[in-house]
């Protein structure tokens, strides 16, 4: 099966890549050729991985899905949330994120935060959502140098380093994006 995974990043398709079983012939939007911007103008997780979806749905009419991920951390109102990506600004610079989030949670004793994933399948014409969530806490500095985006600041409970020093084989197997990912596997196995 072919399908097409809505997305230009890299460190999405690598982790992607390393869980998805050798019948799923994964392309991205650079395999296809496909450079517009998809706007992510919904005001959900769930929103954005289905517009995203359905854009290159409507594009190339193949199976496809997309993802959509964010950090909720409790003290910050669930922020960033679906501002994950430009929490500090448009110019979505992780450095700067992290950034932010540590100055807004100075001086705060309740770092328990999460990441969640949601990803939208269309399959056939039909839509399926997925969703993983991976239970955390917000570190007090920037700790590992793998991973991407907030890794370096999130320590999955039940571990004692962050997203950011597990290796890319630790994080897959309990990360939010494998936990949607796995049940989006198997929903495929099952079709």
């Amino acid at each position: 099966m072919e399908l097409i995974f809505a997305t230009h990043n890299k460190n999405k398709v690598i982790e992607v890549k390393s869980l998805i079983n050798q019948t799923i012939n994964l392309l991205n939007l650079s395999d296809i050729n496909f450079t517009d911007e998809i706007n992510e103008t919904a005001s959900t997780l769930e929103g954005n991985a289905i517009l995203k979806a359905q854009t290159i749905f409507n594009k190339t009419k193949f199976n496809c899905f997309a993802d959509d991920s964010g950090l909720l951390v409790d003290a910050l109102n669930a922020e960033p949330g679906v501002y994950s990506a430009r929490y500090a600004g448009e110019q979505k610079n992780d450095e700067d994120n992290i950034v932010k989030i540590l100055k807004n949670l100075h001086g705060i004793e309740n770092r328990n935060a999460q990441f969640k994933t949601v990803l939208a399948l269309i399959i056939n014409g039909n839509e399926y959502l997925f969703e993983g969530i991976m239970h955390g806490t917000i570190t007090h500095e920037k700790m590992g140098a793998h991973g991407f985006g907030y890794d370096p600041i999130f320590m999955p409970h039940g571990y004692s380093k962050t997203f950011a020093e597990l290796t890319l084989e630790e994080k897959s197997k309990i990360s939010h994006r494998a936990l949607a990912l796995n049940k989006m596997i198997k929903f495929i196995n099952s079709i």
